[in-house]
């Protein structure tokens, strides 16, 4: 892999235990925007490979950081540019891991068959014990399963204690010593075949997480067929530029974000958004790289480079979520840090207070102290959190959910209530003009007119709908000078040497154009849960001016939303509120058809973030839904920020801490269904390797288990945590 520079987005996916001395999240930007090398290395399957790595390339003058993550198997080293790669190459062998260059795929051969003859010259010297024979013949056969077995193990031990570390390779080396020391040679063989086994299968169950997140990198086709000089010609992704036309045929995948220029099909977009049926495509319809076409050709005009599609930001942030501590995550480092040390000392405590002090026999407590280096490593503890964060994390991904860390993962599941914005999220967004009504003798038209010539400078969806509905009637806009927008409001501009204004119930109530007649009409049209533009002449700022009509302007709500209330109930998520800077009359209207539990409206930005507040202090965990855009000082003041429909908004992923591709508000209830899911699977591996490890802690003592068991033991627990961790990646 070529060298990277100033190249902020190509982290490797990190974990906790697998961190370096700097966590992936602490690193300072101007660390990570420096000069970079990413490594694919093999043979880095647990927190003991990466403690190597670091302790390899500490020395290097030069080093600015280390960034290593075991579920994508990559190394990021950041330097100041005097390091050459081969010099990290080397470095990096040298920790016991190795730089995988092109396919070359020696150690997956080597490593299998190495604990293929130690597991087989094991069992034939526990058969010849077996069959009364003893003495030398069955040693050699458990001599050569430790040396072979050893092999993936000793020299790792060996690294570590040139640098004064004691890692779990260490601690094998030293049981395995002890057992063979004291005559227990089938013990030692038993340790060094597990262990490696363990090793083994390890390596393979996270390789499972591995290809979950490379078969995210496969979604979308490396080529394109491009229009060139009337012609298609097949040229990488990679070149095609926004504005290109690509030519998609029946069955193949888009190869990039782009708009129906031509044609007409059916999408499968279950990839990219979780939707489980096709959804049709015709001229202005938005395809998604990844997509799969069904039965015709489609062209397709691209919006996006391949760098910027929809697949390369969820594969983006599926990395880059992997950088942010979980607080279980958290827990299990700092459990690990000093569980180790502390199982060792009370090991070597074991093997000599008994004996010099009760005078004990030495063998039997020097047995119980392998014993317990044995249950000293940590690998089924360290392994499990960071293994499901990725697999839920990817999981959810598939769904079309993208959540930014394992800590926003928690929180999600963790919500107890929710706030929700009503245009874009309860509502479809797409607010359309339903009547207009003059008021003090001026026309619909000159109404319509005025109205459109303000507005035409805003991108307000209130705003858009006034333009277009103006367009469609075949009224132009005229030209607005002295435009002014009034945050939360409306605008003011001058029109033909007159000032107008246009906004909302509460800027007629602060200008004082408000009288018992207009509020009646406006009471009225809020009542059917539709929104008011008022327009009116404002000559200056020191006169009351007047209404001239106003624009009754309908959002249809999601057919969804209903539901999707009902589900969060279900759930527990209780109150729904929703904050809305629309009339309350309006949003009451629209909250009570969606089964919301209670409304606020008249609200401006700030005001939607001390509701937010207060709903946290109240409740704790609260999320808050919005589009990203609008709403992001209230998703930023949440426990957790959702963004809507993020598919086609840079925006939203951008401010949201958890961003739903579709836009579909069902997308909600099962986001925290998955989240909740995902940090089940988590506490349960936490508590199930605790528990393990204080059983065998306890039988170690008492002296009632074995060398081969405590391993066999642990190897279980590292094998069952990660494939119920592996579970997430089922839908």
């Amino acid at each position: 892999m070529s060298s990277q520079k100033d190249h902020d987005h190509h982290h490797c996916c990190d974990h906790d235990h697998a961190e370096t001395a700097v966590s992936p999240g602490e690193l300072p930007v101007d660390v990570r925007q420096g000069p970079q090398d990413v490594f694919t290395v093999e043979g880095m399957d647990c927190s003991e490979e990466i403690a190597a790595i670091e302790r390899a390339l500490k020395p290097l003058a030069g080093l600015r950081g280390v960034r290593a993550d075991i579920v994508s198997s990559r190394v990021t080293v950041f330097h100041d540019g005097s390091l050459g790669r081969d010099q990290l190459t080397l470095a990096i062998n040298g920790s016991g891991v190795r730089v995988k260059e092109g396919e070359d795929s020696r150690r997956s051969i080597q490593a299998p068959l190495l604990v293929s003859i130690s597991g087989a010259t094991t069992g034939l010297g526990l058969v010849l014990q077996w069959m009364g024979i003893d003495g030398l013949l069955p040693d050699v056969g458990f001599l050569i399963a430790i040396v072979t077995g050893g092999w993936l193990i000793f020299p790792k031990a060996l690294r570590s204690l040139r640098t004064f570390t004691l890692d779990m390779n260490v601690l094998m080396t030293v049981a395995v010593i002890g057992a063979v020391a004291i005559g227990e040679h089938a013990e030692g063989a038993a340790v060094v075949f597990l262990f490696s086994l363990s090793e083994l299968l390890e390596s393979w169950s996270v390789g499972r997480a591995r290809k979950a997140i490379q078969s995210l990198m496969q979604l979308a086709p490396d080529t394109a067929l491009v229009r060139r000089e009337g012609g298609w010609i097949e040229v990488p992704a990679a070149e095609v530029q926004p504005g290109d036309i690509i030519l998609v045929k029946p069955g193949q995948k888009s190869a990039l974000d782009g708009e129906v220029v031509n044609g007409s099909s059916s999408m499968d977009q279950s990839p990219i958004t979780g939707e489980s049926l096709p959804v049709e495509k015709s001229p202005g319809d938005v395809v998604y790289a990844g997509s799969i076409n069904g039965e015709g050709a489609l062209e397709i005009k691209v919006t996006k480079a391949a760098s910027d599609t929809t697949v390369a930001r969820i594969i983006r942030m599926v990395e880059e979520a992997q950088q942010q501590r979980a607080p279980a995550q958290r827990f299990v480092d700092a459990f690990a840090r000093y569980y180790t040390p502390a199982v060792m000392v009370l090991a070597v405590v074991l093997a000599v207070c008994p004996p010099l002090l009760f005078a004990q026999p030495w063998d039997v407590w020097i047995y119980r102290a392998l014993v317990m280096l044995v249950i000293a490593c940590p690998c089924a503890l360290v392994i499990s959190t960071p293994v499901s964060v990725v697999s839920g994390l990817t999981s959810m991904a598939r769904a079309g959910v993208l959540i930014k860390g394992g800590a926003y993962l928690e929180a999600l599941a963790s919500l107890k209530a929710l706030a929700v914005d009503k245009t874009g999220t309860i509502t479809e967004g797409r607010p359309r003009v339903q009547d207009v009504i003059p008021w003090n003798g001026k026309s619909s038209d000159e109404i319509l007119r005025i109205a459109a010539s303000l507005d035409a400078q805003s991108s307000h969806p209130l705003a858009k709908a006034v333009v277009s509905y103006a367009q469609a009637q075949g009224i132009d806009p005229s030209a607005a000078i002295d435009f002014q927008s009034v945050t939360g409001r409306g605008a003011r501009a001058v029109i033909d040497g007159h000032s107008y204004f246009v906004g909302n119930h509460r800027f007629a109530h602060e200008l004082g154009v408000c009288s018992p007649e207009l509020e009646s009409a406006l009471a009225e049209i809020e009542a059917r849960a539709l929104s008011v533009v008022i327009v009116g002449h404002q000559p200056h700022a020191d006169c009351l001016g007047e209404v001239l009509g106003i624009l009754a302007v309908g959002d249809t709500i999601r057919t969804e939303a209903a539901e999707a209330i009902n589900r969060l109930h279900r759930m527990g998520i209780r109150p729904v509120i929703m904050l809305s800077g629309d009339n309350a009359r309006t949003a009451s209207a629209v909250a009570k058809q969606a089964g919301i539990d209670d409304v606020y409206g008249d609200l401006l930005p700030e005001q939607k973030i001390e509701k937010v507040r207060e709903l946290a202090s109240k409740h704790g965990g609260v999320g808050m839904i919005g589009d990203g855009v609008n709403d992001a000082p209230a998703l930023a003041a949440a426990t957790v920020g959702i963004a809507m429909g993020a598919g086609g908004t840079d925006t939203a992923i951008e401010t949201a801490d958890v961003a739903l591709i579709k836009d579909d508000l069902l997308m909600v209830p099962e986001a925290i269904r998955l989240g909740r899911r995902t940090v089940g699977v988590i506490r349960f591996n936490i508590i199930f390797a605790l528990a393990i490890k204080a059983v065998f802690l306890v039988l170690a003592l008492l002296g009632d288990t074995s060398l081969w068991l405590a391993v066999l033991a642990d190897t279980g627990a590292t094998l069952l945590v990660i494939a119920n961790a592996l579970r997430l990646l089922r839908r």
